[in-house]
């Protein structure tokens, strides 16, 4: 026969664990997620798909809802390594990521593909406008629009 006793520490004991546990769950359920790979961008436009780009057409089409219209064939393609160590320039350019909702920094050390377009219908500049997507494993981790003059500009996807 095996019989066990419950002391009035016992109780408190598991009381005090059933409450972390309620409280942990809970911080779980209303706390917003950070640093996974799978996540979706927070946009400022919320009908914007960053997922599914396996084609130029998907490409073209990704920049088409900002608004610009780009010549369908690439200027470029190319692989490109994210950097382990973020230099002064690669930080700066991340924060024009993260200011639409990406970030670089997850990627460090992978390999992405780099395609460059030229944009068609930029207002007020007459330099040459190019559209450069970083794309990982058929999603959309970043990219800028930025003007061919080494004085020019550089900002996200979303018009100015």
């Amino acid at each position: 026969m095996f019989i066990y006793s419950l002391r009035a520490s016992t109780l408190k004991f598991f009381a005090v664990v059933c409450v972390a546990l309620a409280t942990l769950i809970t911080l779980i359920a209303f706390v917003p997620a950070y640093g996974n790979e799978g996540e979706t961008p927070a946009s400022k436009n919320a009908d914007v798909d960053y997922d599914g780009i396996k084609t130029n057409e998907d490409r073209v089409k990704f920049l088409s809802q900002f608004g610009w219209e780009v010549d369908p064939a690439a200027v470029e393609s190319i692989e490109v390594t994210i950097p382990e160590n973020f230099d002064k320039v690669f930080t700066g350019y991340n924060e024009i990521q993260k200011r639409q909702g990406l970030d670089l920094s997850r990627y460090k050390k992978k390999n992405v593909m780099r395609y460059t377009y030229e944009v068609k219908n930029y207002e007020g500049s007459e330099d040459k406008v190019y559209a450069n997507i970083l794309v990982y494993k058929n999603k959309v981790i970043g990219g800028d629009i930025c003007s061919a003059n080494v004085k020019g500009f550089i900002h996200g996807f979303e018009k100015n």
